[in-house]
């Protein structure tokens, strides 16, 4: 328990005191902001500070923080410290410096951020990886926001779509998906996602609160053993790309860009961008906690061990059952709140990339219809192949932690630019490619090379990133 507590220690202090050196570092000015400049009723709309802070929770908490907790926790107590420390120092970084640096760019996309900052060439790459993460994490989130429905709520064991059940939940939530990135972002996001955000508190905080009342079994961390994960995976880089959302997630960078479009005030940014981050983190906490306990009371089957339906048993031995449909509705609903900002996303970005204005709604339905089209593609074909779920996801997971990379070196550039502590950024940015490289190098969905070349070759790569970066972004703005 004492890592735990030491943990929640670190995120707590590291919030107050690291979020407001990152604010210094960005420099905060009075200018209107795009939300207040632009106000285009669609996607530029000035919202309230609470209303974009449990807007932009719900848009970056998609099923990450819990299903990469209860993952994460399998490598032992170490997650408690380095969830946090991941949180303070990267994931917090990363998620203001995204929003903050498009809100300083008239709500610019972070393709856009990319092409101004990084140049063209990582322009091309990144759009093409950013828009594939984010029809991915749209058709993934699909199918797990229906199977968790039809679990819980109508008792279906089936989750072919076959089942007529399956697939009208399918349809529902897809349809969903497509009104919610058409519309305004105030008439249906801005008006559901405060009452959705609060029940994803409650939920998580019946859950907490489940380990007062009914004692919560958690171990201490040993230095002398500090990997505990059953199969051996090793923390570098698996932990890493596996606890994502709650330590560092890439696909948050295209959503901090849709709040710097309702923002209405520079200042807001450290509580809705950093605050928000660091509150996924502790939610993340939570439930691996949860995870924790039972997985060593022996209550999790080996065979579902770390998958979705550990949720379940969290929720049953810790809440009661009277409640338990509380922290099931606010599991369902993050990743349909994530997916249906995923497809928001992706409309922005192709919006900006081919110059299509949004407050039409003929360029908003030239963007969704053939996007609507790829994400049933998807969904069919992960349906109907045994065990393409874990595959997609696997796959989003590397993408996603990706991703996170060029946000780190935009960044980076921008403080470099202004004589500022350009090395916050730029370590967490050389250390994500490390991971990400030795990571796709090492796993059997990549190459499956030794462990050592892995390790070896990922250093050499982000020597090569960082001179390249250094050549031709920093020197030459000197």
């Amino acid at each position: 328990m004492l890592t735990f507590v030491l943990g929640l220690i670190i995120l707590f202090a590291g919030y107050i005191l690291y979020s407001k050196y990152t604010e210094k570092q960005f420099g905060i000015t009075e200018e209107e902001t795009p939300a207040v400049k632009i106000n285009d009723g669609v996607d530029f709309i000035p919202l309230s500070v609470n209303k974009n802070m449990l807007i932009h929770l719900l848009n970056i908490a998609g099923l990450g923080p819990i299903l990469g907790a209860i993952q994460g926790i399998l490598f032992g107590p170490v997650a408690f410290i380095l969830i946090p420390l991941g949180c303070i120092f990267m994931g917090g970084v990363h998620d203001y410096f995204s929003g903050m640096l498009s809100v300083r760019n008239n709500g610019a996309q972070i393709t856009e951020l990319i092409k101004k900052y990084l140049g063209k060439n990582c322009f091309i790459f990144f759009i093409v990886v950013v828009s594939v993460m984010l029809l991915l994490l749209a058709s993934v989130f699909v199918y797990t926001a229906g199977d968790l429905t039809a679990e819980r709520l109508f008792n279906q064991s089936d989750f072919s779509i076959k089942n007529p059940v399956i697939l009208n939940i399918y349809l529902i939530i897809a349809l969903y998906y497509i009104i919610a990135a058409l519309f305004p972002i105030d008439k249906i996001i801005g008006r559901l996602y405060p009452f959705f955000g609060l029940l994803l508190l409650l939920g998580t905080g019946l859950v907490m609160l489940g380990f007062f009342i009914k004692g919560v079994n958690l171990q201490n961390i040993d230095f002398l053993n500090i990997n505990l994960h059953p199969s051996k995976a090793h923390i570098i880089p698996v932990f890493f790309m596996t606890v994502s959302c709650g330590l560092l997630s890439g696909f948050h960078s295209t959503q901090s860009t849709i709040i710097s479009r309702t923002l209405k005030d520079e200042k807001e940014g450290r509580k809705v961008f950093y605050g928000m981050m660091c509150l996924e983190s502790l939610i993340a906490m939570i439930w691996a906690a949860g995870a924790m306990h039972v997985y060593s009371l022996n209550l999790v089957p080996e065979n579902i061990t770390g998958s979705v339906n550990v949720i379940n048993t969290i929720a049953d031995v810790f809440v009661f059952p009277f409640l338990a449909f509380i922290v099931t509705f606010a599991v369902v609903i993050l990743p349909v709140t994530s997916g249906d900002t995923a497809l928001r996303g992706l409309r922005m970005i192709i919006g900006d990339a081919f110059n299509l204005n949004q407050s039409k709604i003929k360029n908003r339905l030239i963007i969704i219809i053939p996007i609507a089209a790829f994400i049933i593609g998807i969904i069919y074909w992960a349906k109907t192949n045994d065990g393409s779920f874990t595959l997609v996801w696997r796959y989003f997971n590397f993408v996603n932690q990706l991703i996170a990379v060029p946000t780190f070196l935009y960044a980076t550039v921008y403080l470099y630019k202004n004589k500022k502590n350009y090395f916050m950024t730029l370590l967490p940015g050389l250390f994500y490619i490390f991971i990400t490289v030795s990571f796709i190098l090492n796993s059997h969905i990549g190459f499956n090379l030794s462990y050592k070349v892995s390790e070896f070759t990922a250093f050499f790569v982000s020597v090569i990133c960082f001179a390249v970066l250094y050549k031709y972004k920093l020197k030459s703005n000197n």
